[in-house]
C-alpha cells in the first residue's frame, strides 16, 4: 500500500512526518561521513605538511652547519697563514739584526788590530828601490851613448873580417860538416879550374873522377857521427835510430802508455805496415796517400793481435786504424762453409749509433771488396729486424751493429758469436754517456771466454788457440772505459794522439756572447758569408730542430734535419741528400755530433750550447776532417753557465780568442764540480794572542 501523502494550500504535494524524519536522518548521517573524511584527509595532509617542514628544515640546518665548519676552517687557515708569515718575518728581522751586529763587530775588531799594528808596528813606511852592484858601481860617461862615433872612425867596425874556410883536413865549430865537406870540394874544384885556365891546361880523367868521388863522399851520411845527423823523413827504415823513433813520436803527438812488453815501432807509410798488396790497392783507390798518426800507431799493433785502446782527436781517421788490421786477421782463417756459417761471424764492430754503425758498414765494404769472399752485415735499430736475421743466416765474417739491436738478436737466438774473436768497441765514451754499458758487456759476455788471453803476460799462449782481440776507440779516458777495459782488455797498448779531448789545430773556434733573441739574425748572417758551402748547425732538442729548419727554409736557404724523432729511413735519406750536395744546410741534434764523417763540411754552428764540454768537442770534430780546414761558431748565452769553465781552458789550450764577456764571468773563474766558498785570503783577519 502506497504512504499517504498530503496536498498544502497551494496544492503542492506534501510528505508525512515520518519519513521525512527518515530523510533528514540520512542526509545528516551522510554529512558526518563527509566531515569526517575531510577531516581524516585535512589531517593527512597537515601531517605531511609538517614532516615537509620538519625535512627542510633538517636540510637548512645541515647546510648551515657545513658552511659553518668551512668558513672555521677557512679562517683557521688564514689564521696560520698570518702567524707564519709573523714568524718569517720575526726570523728575517732577527737575522738582518745579527748581520749587522756582526758586521759591527767585524769592523770594531779590525778597527782595533789597526790601532794595535800602528801602536806595535809604526806607520807604513815607504821602501828605497836596492840598486845593483852593477849599476851602483857602472862607470858613466859625460856623453849619451848615441853620441858614440868610433864605429864610424874604424874601419874594423865598417869590414868586420869572416874567417874562410880551409882546404885542410879540420872543421869550424858552428856550421854543420857536410855543408864544409860540400864547400870545401867546391872551392877545390873551382881552384882547380882556374889554375888550369891560367895553365892552358886539360882536365885529365883520372882527376874528374877523383873530383866526383869528393863529392860523393861529402854528401855521403856518416851513421856513427853523432854532430851530423838527418831528419826522420829522410832515412830509411833499416837506417832509423831509437833518437830518431822518439823525435817521430814528437813530431806526431804519438805517446804509449807503459807496456811490460815490447811496443812496435809505428809506420811511417803504408808500404812499411806488413798489409797485403790486396789491402795496400785498396787502400790507394781509397785516397789515403800518406797514413794519419792514429793509424801509424795502431795498425801495426793489430797487425800483431794485441788489445788496443786508442785515444785520438775526433776527424783523426780511427775507422781504417781498426778496418785494416781486421781484415788482415780475416784473410788469414779459412773460408766459411755452410757449417761454419751456422757458428756466427768472425768479428764484431759496435758503434753507438745507426748512422756511425752504417758509415763504418760503408768503409769497411770499400776495403773488403778488394779481397776475397768477406761480407758485411749491419744489425741496427730502426729496421726490420727478421730481414737483418735472414742475412745473419746466410753468413757473414763481419757484423757491424748498435749494441742493444745486436743483445735483441742474441737473446731472439736471431745471431750467435761462437767463433767470434775480433771485437771493436767505436766510440766507447760515447756508448757510456748514452747508458748503454750493460748491452755491450751483455754482447760481451755472449762471447766465447776460453779465448781471453791470460792476464799475465809472461804465461806462454798457446798457438793453437784463437784468442780474442779487442780495439776500443774513444776520445776521451774516462774512469768507466777504465772499468770496462779491465775486464775485456788483457794487458792493452793505450795509444794517444795529442791530448785526450783537445781539438784539433785544423778547426778555428769562434765563440759569440749574445742574447737568445738575436741568434737567428747572427745565423743569417753567418750563412749569408758562406755562400754556397756547407754547414751543420746543432741544437739541443728536436722540436727546436724542426722550428729553425722552418725558419730557414722561408728565408730562402735549402735546409734539412737530422734528430732522433726521424725514422731510420728518413735519416738515411736526410745524410745521404746533405753528402750529395742537395742540401746545404744540415740542422740536427747530436745524433749527429759523434762520429757521422762528412767531407767538406766548411763550418759548424752550435745554434745550442751542449751541456758538456765533451759533446762540444764531438760537434766541432764533424768539420776539420781529414786534413782540411774548418770553423766551429757558437753561440753562448748566460744560461750555459755550467760550462763556462771548461769552455775557456779549452779556448785557451787551442789559442783560440776569448770573449771578453767570457773571460770576464765569475763561472768561468772556477770549477763548477768543485765548491768554492771560501772568501779570498787577502780578507783574512789575523788576531794577537
Amino acid at each position: 500500500m502506497a504512504p499517504s501523502s498530503k496536498r498544502d494550500s497551494y496544492g503542492a504535494k506534501t510528505h508525512s512526518p515520518l519519513r521525512s524524519v527518515e530523510h533528514s536522518d540520512r542526509k545528516r548521517s551522510s554529512c558526518l561521513k563527509y566531515k569526517e573524511i575531510s577531516h581524516r584527509g585535512r589531517e593527512r595532509e597537515s601531517r605531511r605538511s609538517r614532516s615537509r617542514e620538519r625535512i627542510s628544515g633538517c636540510m637548512e640546518r645541515d647546510r648551515n652547519h657545513r658552511l659553518n665548519s668551512l668558513n672555521d676552517r677557512s679562517r683557521h687557515g688564514d689564521r696560520e697563514r698570518d702567524r707564519e708569515r709573523e714568524r718569517e718575518r720575526e726570523e728575517e728581522a732577527k737575522n738582518r739584526e745579527k748581520q749587522q751586529l756582526e758586521m759591527q763587530m767585524t769592523k770594531e775588531r779590525e778597527k782595533e788590530l789597526e790601532a794595535i799594528k800602528q801602536q806595535y808596528l809604526g806607520g807604513k813606511m815607504s821602501k828605497k828601490r836596492r840598486a845593483k852592484p852593477s849599476e851602483k858601481f857602472r862607470f858613466s860617461f859625460n856623453w849619451e851613448n848615441t853620441e858614440d862615433t868610433s864605429r864610424d872612425m874604424n874601419p874594423i867596425y865598417q869590414n868586420p873580417h869572416e874567417a874562410q874556410l880551409l882546404f885542410g883536413r879540420g872543421f869550424r865549430a858552428g856550421m854543420d860538416r857536410r855543408e864544409q865537406k860540400k864547400l870545401a870540394a867546391k872551392n877545390d874544384k873551382d881552384l882547380r879550374a882556374e889554375i888550369r885556365a891560367k895553365d892552358g891546361m886539360e882536365e885529365k880523367p883520372e882527376e874528374a873522377e877523383a873530383q866526383q868521388q869528393r863529392e860523393e863522399a861529402a854528401n855521403v851520411y856518416d851513421i856513427f857521427d853523432m854532430r851530423v845527423d838527418r831528419n826522420w823523413s829522410e832515412k830509411k827504415l833499416d837506417e832509423m835510430t831509437e833518437k830518431d823513433w822518439r823525435i817521430f813520436k814528437e813530431d806526431l803527438n804519438i805517446s804509449y802508455k807503459k807496456c811490460k812488453t815490447s811496443i812496435p815501432h809505428p809506420m811511417r807509410s803504408w808500404n812499411e805496415g806488413s798489409l797485403s798488396p790486396e789491402l795496400l790497392i785498396a787502400v790507394a783507390k781509397a785516397g789515403y796517400k800518406k797514413p794519419s798518426p792514429i793509424q801509424m800507431a795502431t795498425v801495426p799493433i793489430g797487425l800483431q793481435q794485441r788489445d788496443v785502446i786508442g785515444i785520438a782527436e775526433t776527424g783523426s781517421g780511427k775507422t781504417a786504424a781498426f778496418v785494416l788490421p781486421m781484415l788482415m786477421y780475416i784473410q788469414k782463417l779459412p773460408p766459411m762453409t755452410e757449417e761454419t756459417e751456422a757458428e756466427g761471424p768472425y768479428a764484431v764492430v759496435m758503434a753507438p749509433t745507426r748512422e756511425l754503425a752504417q758509415q763504418i758498414e760503408e768503409e769497411t765494404v770499400r776495403f773488403a771488396r778488394f779481397l776475397n769472399n768477406i761480407r758485411v752485415v749491419s744489425i741496427v735499430g730502426g729496421q726490420s729486424i727478421e730481414k737483418q736475421a735472414f742475412k745473419l743466416r746466410q753468413g757473414c765474417e763481419i757484423v757491424v751493429a748498435t749494441p742493444g739491436r745486436l743483445l735483441d738478436c742474441l737473446e731472439r737466438r736471431y745471431a750467435v758469436l761462437n767463433q767470434c774473436n775480433y771485437v771493436v768497441l767505436d766510440e766507447a765514451d760515447r756508448m757510456i754517456d748514452m747508458g748503454l754499458a750493460q748491452q755491450v758487456m751483455g754482447v760481451l759476455d755472449a762471447m766465447p771466454s776460453s779465448n781471453l788471453k791470460p792476464d799475465n803476460e809472461e804465461e806462454e799462449l798457446d798457438e793453437k788457440t784463437m784468442y780474442r782481440t779487442t780495439y776500443m776507440f774513444s776520445a776521451t779516458m774516462a774512469p768507466a772505459i777504465e772499468r770496462l777495459a779491465q775486464k775485456y782488455l788483457r794487458n792493452p797498448v793505450v795509444v794517444t794522439i795529442g791530448t785526450a779531448g783537445r781539438v784539433t789545430k785544423l778547426i778555428t773556434q769562434d765563440v759569440i756572447m749574445l742574447s737568445e733573441d738575436k741568434k737567428l739574425d747572427r745565423l743569417q748572417r753567418l750563412l749569408k758569408d758562406m755562400g754556397d758551402k756547407r754547414a751543420i748547425i746543432f741544437v739541443n732538442m728536436r722540436k727546436s730542430a724542426d722550428y729553425l729548419s722552418r725558419q730557414l727554409d722561408a728565408l730562402g736557404y735549402r735546409v734539412t734535419t737530422l734528430h732522433g724523432g726521424k725514422t731510420q729511413e728518413q735519416r738515411e735519406i736526410s745524410l745521404e741528400d746533405f753528402r750529395n750536395k742537395c742540401y746545404n744546410c744540415l740542422v740536427a741534434t747530436d745524433v749527429a755530433g759523434r762520429g757521422i764523417d762528412i767531407r767538406d763540411v766548411a763550418q759548424v754552428i752550435n745554434y745550442d750550447m751542449p751541456d758538456t764540454i765533451e759533446q762540444y768537442t764531438h760537434r766541432i770534430g764533424r768539420t776539420g776532417r781529414a786534413g782540411n780546414s774548418g770553423t766551429a761558431t757558437t753561440f753562448l748565452t748566460l744560461n750555459d753557465k755550467d760550462v763556462f769553465y771548461d769552455l775557456k781552458r779549452m779556448l785557451i789550450q787551442s789559442n783560440s780568442p776569448i770573449p771578453i764577456e767570457l773571460a770576464r764571468h765569475e763561472a768561468s773563474k772556477f770549477n763548477p764540480s768543485t765548491v768554492y766558498d771560501r772568501p779570498p785570503r787577502r780578507n783574512d783577519v789575523v788576531y794577537a794572542h
